[in-house]
C-alpha cells in the first residue's frame, strides 16, 4: 500500500521515528557492517521501501539509489539481488530513472541478466522495462542485449516469469521502433 503524509503519521504516532530519520539509520548501518548477512537484510529492507513513492525523495536525499547500484558490483549475490530489486522497484519513477541512468546503471542491470539468481534477473529486466525510454534505448536495445531478451522470452517453459516480462519489454519497446 502507498503512504501518505497522513497515513505515515498515523502509523508511526508522536513517539514513532520519522521515515527519513529511520531511511538514515538504515544507510548508516550499511556503510558500518562488516557483516555481510547484515549488510543483505538491510539492503532488502531498503528495496522494499523502493516501491513507494512516498519514499522516493528521501532515497534521492540518501543516496540510496547509488547504494543500490553499488551493491550490483558486490561479489555476493544476495547483494545484487536486492541491490537490483531495489533499483526495479524506484525505476518507475522519472527522477529516479534519470538518476539509475547517469549514474552509469544501465550497464550494470543489462550484466544482471546473465545471472544464476532468478529473482536478480527478473529485477534486472523489470528495470529494463521501465529505464527504456527515447534518451536510453541506443543504449539497452543493443543487438545483444535484445538477443538475451528474446531468449527469455521464448523460454516460457523453463520459467514463465521471465518470459512474461521479455515479452511485456519486447512488445512495449521493440513494437515501438518498428
Amino acid at each position: 500500500m502507498f503512504t501518505s503524509n497522513q497515513r505515515q503519521e498515523e502509523r508511526t504516532g508522536r513517539s514513532g521515528t520519522p521515515r527519513l530519520q529511520y531511511l538514515q539509520e538504515l544507510v548508516s548501518q550499511f556503510q558500518n557492517s562488516t557483516d555481510e548477512e547484515r549488510k543483505e537484510k538491510i539492503v532488502a529492507n531498503l528495496a522494499n521501501f523502493a516501491y513507494d513513492p512516498y519514499n522516493y525523495t528521501f532515497l534521492r536525499q540518501l543516496n540510496v539509489l547509488e547504494l543500490f547500484l553499488d551493491c550490483i558490483t558486490e561479489p555476493n549475490e544476495k547483494l545484487v539481488e536486492f541491490g537490483v530489486g531495489g533499483i526495479c522497484n524506484a525505476s518507475v519513477d522519472p527522477a529516479n530513472a534519470a538518476i539509475i541512468t547517469k549514474s552509469g546503471g544501465i550497464p550494470l542491470i543489462i550484466e544482471c541478466l546473465s545471472s544464476p539468481v532468478r529473482n536478480t534477473v527478473n529485477h534486472a529486466l523489470g528495470a529494463l522495462y521501465y529505464l527504456c525510454s527515447l534518451f536510453t534505448k541506443e543504449e539497452i536495445l543493443k543487438p545483444e542485449v535484445v538477443d538475451v531478451i528474446r531468449r527469455y522470452a521464448a523460454a516460457e517453459s523453463v520459467n514463465v516469469s521471465f518470459s512474461n516480462l521479455a515479452k511485456a519489454f519486447l512488445d512495449k519497446h521493440l513494437t515501438e521502433n518498428k
